[in-house]
């Protein structure tokens, strides 16, 4: 089925056009970013899988608007014995999609299944004795240490949150993703409508129990559902998605192209706004366990052989509201942004970078570039890049692929020969990389973690530890600080700008939260 079709097929029980059924004004129809490749929000740090996972699964911190954790599956959360114990109360009357009450035994075992993926989670765990269920609605943590930050650990939303799922399915096998989507979320997956490439659907969980207290602000407070179902249409085509938009036939765009920002702004009934202030973050991410960037100095080569701005205006153009450079590895603007050792990215001539690359033992090798080509901000960021490279003499394979087919692939270790790969570009969340322990580009635990690239680096792991351990906020600048010098000498990956993407929406459509999409509070006005 052609995806002009289906778009079609899910605009046909419009009686007359531009007036719609009862029925027809309780689905909202939104157009994500890219397909849903994977369900599971543990095994992949895309974000449409996070976005994905936000509508099934609750966790039992929130956060609001000023990223503070708040409680929220939990009616109480007790710390005693100098910090060394959380007990964690559920509010009474929270089920799961299935109808099963959740159980203390269930968000135990969620939280275990999460710690084995989740930096932050393994920090959480990596100085917890034990973590048990006193009771069905009580869990308790005890701790080695004091560790402030449980909340903020179990609240993040960010790639790799801490979904709350039937302890019968986090308890599986954790070396497989799981298919079943069961939470305890406002939206229940609904698996039988699913087209591959083209459609998923959520439909409101009757027996959702919002948390009372509020405001509603991100992931915390009342999650309170206005729309019967919600239909992610996937249309690759910026010009069929533009029209659709603009016809009625979808409610929301989450990121217009920016040539079709202009004509959106003028089309009547539309609205155009801001609504993630952290933006995204294009990447170059590399493979640390092949030839040639196992090589740190040819990866240190490279720094500075990507103009950010030719980046960041290929994907944005020429309008600088939309985009930022001079943007290193954390998140601009942030309390943990500095400009330490940010003379490394300062743009390099193509005759430079060759000059390092072969003094650097680079000896012409084959690199495997993946390029997402249906992503319109990776297969720009990966265009401007590979021809960077190419200029300074590297041999690049440039090889297209779908978005779902490359984060497959991704996770392969393997050499290219067995299906593996050494580089691609890809964009980050601005949120994820605001502190240290929710950055998973920025890691140095090698094949032990699900850090895609697996690099391996133990100075930046024990400053990671270090600023966990930091006692105020000056101290934890301070060792971002050295965190980033330290990614200046270990390149895990290259921070290639920072652009901050609209989106798109039916005018009639009120109550946007800030950051990721999120469809509670929405309505249709």
């Amino acid at each position: 089925m052609r995806r002009r079709t289906l778009v079609q097929l899910a605009a046909a029980t419009l009686a007359v056009p531009g007036i719609a059924s009862s029925a027809e004004q309780r689905v909202l129809r939104f157009i994500p970013h890219t397909d849903l490749a994977v369900l599971d929000p543990l095994w992949t740090n895309a974000l449409i899988t996070r976005n994905h996972a936000l509508l099934i699964f609750d966790t039992l911190f929130g956060i609001d608007d000023a990223g503070v954790a708040k409680l929220q599956m939990l009616e109480s959360a007790e710390v005693d014995e100098d910090g060394r114990r959380w007990t964690l109360t559920l509010r009474p009357g929270l089920r799961f999609h299935d109808g099963e009450p959740v159980l203390a035994s269930d968000c135990v075992a969620s939280l275990q299944r999460w710690a084995r993926r989740d930096p932050f989670g393994q920090a959480l765990f990596g100085v917890t004795n034990e973590v048990l269920a006193k009771d069905d609605r009580t869990l308790v943590f005890r701790l080695k240490r004091p560790f402030p930050m449980l909340p903020d650990a179990l609240a993040k939303t960010t790639a790799l949150l801490a979904p709350v799922m039937p302890a019968r399915i986090a308890s599986g096998d954790p070396a497989r993703p799981i298919t079943e989507m069961v939470g305890s979320g406002p939206f229940r997956y609904k698996p039988d409508e699913r087209l591959a490439g083209a459609r998923n659907v959520y439909e409101r969980f009757a027996n959702y129990s919002p948390n009372p207290n509020g405001p509603t602000q991100v992931t915390s407070g009342p999650k309170l559902v206005h729309f019967d179902r919600i239909e992610w249409l996937t249309i690759p085509d910026p010009s069929t998605a533009s029209a659709a938009l603009r016809k009625g036939e979808v409610d929301w765009w989450e990121m217009p192209t920016q040539d079709m920002l202009p004509l959106l702004r003028r089309s009547p009934g539309l609205t155009v706004a801001l609504l993630d202030p952290y933006g995204q973050i294009p990447t170059f991410r590399i493979n640390h366990l092949h030839s040639p960037f196992n090589n740190p100095a040819i990866r240190r080569a490279l720094l500075g052989s990507v103009d950010q701005r030719d980046v960041v205006v290929a994907i944005a153009g020429d309008d600088q509201t939309l985009w930022r450079t001079g943007v290193g590895y954390f998140t601009p603007g942030s309390p943990m942004a500095s400009d330490a050792g940010m003379q490394a990215l300062a743009p390099r001539s193509s005759e430079a970078v060759k000059r390092d690359l072969l003094a650097a033992g680079y000896a012409g090798e084959s690199v495997l570039f993946m390029a997402a080509t249906d992503s319109p901000m990776n297969s720009a960021t990966g265009e401007v890049v590979a021809d960077a490279f190419r200029r300074a003499g590297m041999n690049i394979n440039y090889t297209a692929l779908d978005f779902g087919t490359m984060i497959q692939r991704r996770l392969k270790p393997d050499p290219v020969a067995q299906g593996g790969w050494n580089c691609y570009c890809s964009g980050a969340s601005g949120q994820e990389q605001l502190i240290p322990p929710t950055h998973l580009m920025l890691r140095g635990n090698g094949t032990t973690g699900p850090n895609i690239g697996w690099p391996t680096s133990s100075a930046t792991e024990q400053l990671r530890a270090e600023w966990l351990d930091a006692p105020d906020l000056a101290a934890r600048r301070e060792v971002a600080r050295r965190l980033q010098l330290q990614a200046f000498q270990d390149v895990p990956y290259m921070p290639l700008g920072q652009v901050l993407q609209p989106s798109a929406f039916r005018s009639d459509l009120t109550g946007h939260l800030r950051g990721a999409p999120l469809f509670w509070n929405i309505r249709r006005s």
